[in-house]
């Protein structure tokens, strides 16, 4: 208790909470805009971190994670280009909310969203961090392949009209993830002799090919009375008031957000997983339980707060491993390790014990920053809806300059951009065949993890099966992808006999 109240005392410094706001307003920003992300965010600005003292430095670093994770779902949610990969889930249902005049409400649930799922991982940080990093520690290679397999389920339930499609894209997203150095020999696949395949395809240029890019080469071919009815659309997002939600939905969101929160903590404190994982994730689940299945896609209320929650919920859980073991749960997290070093703090077991108060200042400064993007998002989400009033010709050429410019900025390369280019085509060429683009994005997040621990437990076990059924945590997957495939499959068979959908 004594190292909490003297952690609140350091924390309780203007200057902490003027580098916390200034840190979200960039984050929400650099998450706004599409082909820029929250990494290049903390990359560009990490060095002004330098010459500050570790509580502030964090604030700030904190504020720009946390926001870019939010600011992601603005465009996700107006103009159906996810700003980060964390919003790639949010746009599924966001953006039919904002076309049929709710893009102010899909902007203030989003907010909430993330805002409840921001403060419930902080406070499982501060409350049981030592306790639940145990359970992750216990996750050996045969568990951790598990997870990603029952990640890979979820192709089936993003797959659209047609579950073949969605399988056979979600194959073309893993066959991507094998391209480059093999991750257990070091050999060259499917590079063709050229040096800048050798890294394999990075996710952010995916992304941007296939949903910003090709969005863009999507609009051009509407007509001008498409685009009359596109300024329709427009007009009427800013015509829904506040964005007022009613009572019934937030009855409708509430358990959804709540499952969504435990998720994104889950799969937050697994090192290497993601906020876009748990996007996915707590999508899937909130179409499960949902009463109201036929909405998903369409416009449903519990698919956006399902997805912002668990994706803004990861950012506290993935300090659950840094701090108390030194292994940053994503990318972003890894460029706070650096942070931490920096400043002299050694993550690791006796991190709390040498420096408890500065720890537990960063602990609860995480739930501040929660409170004040709140603050922030409830005060600015008006001018972030009038990104809507661009006509589409200036809006059109100026996502595209920044798609290029975060594409290159990526790598420093131009061959990533010719990357980008080609990935838009295949994305605009599979939407014309009524194929969805998600599962590719799903294949290349967890495809090359899959591998890597896949094929360490069959080296760990000289190549005996029953390594994927040593303990009971792998059993349990086991059943949990069992069962998730029957549910799947068979509704996937009644929506056919009931003549709506191919399988």
């Amino acid at each position: 208790m004594d190292l909490f109240i003297q952690g609140c005392q350091e924390l309780f410094h203007i200057s902490n909470f003027i580098y916390m706001n200034i840190g979200l307003l960039l984050g929400v920003i650099f998450g706004a805009i599409p082909g820029l992300t929250v990494i290049l965010c903390l990359v560009l600005f990490l060095p002004f971190t330098y010459s500050l003292a570790p509580i502030p430095s964090f604030m700030f670093l904190l504020g720009m994670y946390c926001a870019g994770s939010y600011g992601g779902s603005i465009s996700a949610i107006l103009i159906n280009t996810p700003g980060t990969p964390h919003a790639a889930a949010t746009m599924l249902d966001g953006y039919p909310m904002t076309q049929r005049g709710e893009g102010h409400k899909a902007l203030n649930i989003a907010l909430y969203g993330s805002t409840f799922g921001g403060i419930f991982s902080a406070l499982v940080l501060l409350f049981f961090a030592p306790q639940v990093s145990k359970f992750a520690q216990k996750l050996g290679t045969p568990e951790y392949f598990l997870v990603c397999a029952f990640g890979l389920t979820i192709i089936a339930g993003v797959s659209g009209k047609s579950l073949l499609k969605g399988v056979m894209a979600g194959a073309f997203g893993l066959f991507v993830s094998t391209i480059g150095l093999d991750p257990m020999t070091g050999g060259t696949r499917f590079i063709f002799n050229n040096i800048n395949l050798y890294s394999g395809f990075d996710i952010v240029i995916c992304l941007i090919g296939l949903f910003a890019l090709s969005a863009i080469i999507g609009r051009a071919k509407k007509s001008d009375a498409d685009s009359s009815d596109a300024g329709a659309i427009q007009e009427k997002v800013l015509k829904d008031g506040k964005g007022k939600i009613t009572k019934e939905e937030l009855k409708r969101m509430s358990l959804p957000a709540l499952l969504s929160a435990i998720i994104g903590v889950v799969v937050g404190i697994i090192p290497g997983t993601g906020a876009a994982e748990a996007g996915f994730f707590s999508y899937d689940w909130a179409r499960r339980i949902s009463k109201h299945k036929d909405e998903f896609g369409k416009g449903a209320v519990e698919g956006v707060v399902a997805s912002e929650t668990a994706n803004n919920a990861v950012t506290g859980a993935t300090l659950i491993p840094l701090l108390t073991m030194g292994i940053p749960g994503d990318g972003s997290v890894a460029l706070m390790l650096g942070a931490l070093m920096i400043n002299g703090l050694t993550p690791g077991p006796r991190l709390f014990t040498d420096h408890g108060v500065t720890m537990y200042a960063i602990m609860v400064g995480l739930i501040f920053v929660n409170l004040f993007m709140f603050l922030q998002g409830r005060y600015l989400t008006g001018l972030f809806a009038k990104i809507i009033k661009i006509p589409p010709v200036i809006l059109a050429p100026i996502i595209v300059i920044f798609c290029f410019a975060g594409a290159y900025s990526v790598k420093i390369s131009m061959f990533d951009v010719g990357l980008t280019l080609i990935f838009a085509v295949v994305a605009y060429l599979l939407t014309k065949l009524e194929c969805s683009v998600v599962p590719i994005l799903l294949g290349l997040v967890l495809g090359r993890m899959t591998e890597e621990n896949f094929r360490r437990a069959l080296i760990i076990s000289d190549g005996s099966w029953s390594i994927f059924a040593s303990s009971s945590v792998c059993i349990a997957f086991l059943v949990l992808i069992a069962v998730t495939l029957f549910i799947i499959i068979r509704g996937k068979i009644t929506e056919s006999k009931s003549g709506g959908h191919h399988v």
